[in-house]
């Protein structure tokens, strides 16, 4: 998702998951947050960070099903509890029932109320990838929350990359894995490309500082809208909603006057983090079950390139959902909608067996 998007909206989506999950069972949904603190925290680069505060949120009872859901690049663990997409799954009688699992959604390194540089550190945090924040999830989820094996992992566009990850370092933790909006190959061509763009613009502003600024960068809610424009929504779904001139400049002065409440050194690390993503060379390892979900709109990870159809082959137990893209899909947005894909997820749950007995 786009991070001015993503930012502006927490405080709403917070508000719609409340109110989409209100009619749900109470002891079962209502959600209960938490915080731990890893310390002595070792990154890839050998840097280690005395405390690592890790935040998450939970569903259900402890003695559930163990499920993990991975939220995407700037977002966070109660973003996902949005009608959109927690309002689809969680209730009574949807596929992720939290009356029978027990959902952990933890916010990543650098995302959330977890540690990230504007809590004090700025550029000074130290540089973390999907790695990192992959290793800090497991670690969470084994070390304090005491889960040994998981039902489900599930995770959209960073969410999805980082459960690929996932899905190699730890081959026998979980029955079933749910990448979604992602590619199992190295950080590449366009969405590379754009992403830097987003650091380079950040990096470049003379108000940046080294991160050491007294006022937010104007340039980083220009790029991230930039990216937002250029990379989600679907071709067929901004037609439809700016059919004229006119109407594309309104929706575009809408996303550059809305209120950005990011913070420019956590926007830089959180896209940054992307930088050495390559899982390929692991993929024989998986030994989960693996349904990989797709849009065929999706501007980051086109279908076209062939690229998942040829990697899914390395995959034993691997498989692939690509939903037809159309006016009312929103290109990589589609998957954050669990209406396209909860069906196939609900069969993929029953037709998996259960390695806990």
């Amino acid at each position: 998702m786009i991070p001015q998007k993503r930012l502006s909206q927490t405080a709403l989506a917070i508000t719609l998951s409340m109110t989409a999950l209100a009619g749900f069972a109470a002891d079962a949904i209502t959600p209960k947050e938490g915080d731990w603190v890893v310390r002595d925290f070792r990154f890839h680069t050998g840097e280690v960070l005395p405390e690592l505060r890790l935040h998450y949120t939970t569903l259900g009872a402890p003695t559930g099903e163990p499920v993990l859901v991975l939220h995407g690049t700037a977002g966070s663990g109660t973003g996902m509890l949005g009608g959109a997409f927690g309002g689809e799954l969680f209730g009574p009688g949807q596929p992720l029932d939290t009356s029978r699992y027990y959902v952990i959604l933890p916010d990543a390194i650098g995302t959330g109320k977890s540690s990230k540089p504007s809590d004090g550190l700025r550029a000074g945090f130290p540089k973390y990838n999907y790695d990192d924040m992959a290793d800090a999830q497991y670690r969470l989820v084994t070390e304090h929350l005491g889960v040994r094996h998981l039902r489900l992992l599930i995770g959209n566009s960073m969410g999805g990359m980082q459960t690929w990850i996932w899905a190699q370092k730890h081959p026998e933790f979980m029955d079933l894995v749910v990448p979604m909006a992602s590619l199992p190959v190295e950080m590449s061509g366009r969405n590379w490309m754009l992403r830097r763009l987003i650091t380079d613009s950040i990096r470049n502003d003379p108000t940046w500082l080294n991160g050491n600024y007294t006022q937010q960068p104007r340039s980083a809610q220009f790029a991230s809208v930039f990216y937002g424009m250029a990379t989600l929504g679907g071709n067929q779904a901004l037609y439809k909603a700016a059919p004229t001139r006119e109407k594309a400049d309104a929706l575009l002065d809408q996303r550059l006057k809305a209120p950005f409440t990011g913070d420019a050194n956590d926007l830089l690390y959180q896209w940054d983090a992307s930088r050495d993503f390559n899982p390929s060379a692991g993929l024989e390892r998986i030994q989960a079950t693996l349904l990989a979900i797709n849009s065929a709109d999706d501007e980051r990870n086109p279908p076209e390139l062939g690229v998942l159809e040829r990697e899914i082959k390395r995959v034993k137990k691997g498989r692939i959902l690509l939903i037809p893209g159309s006016e009312f899909t929103a290109g990589h947005g589609t998957t954050a909608q669990a209406k396209f894909w909860k069906k196939e997820l609900a069969e993929a749950l029953n037709s998996t067996p259960s390695a806990v007995k």
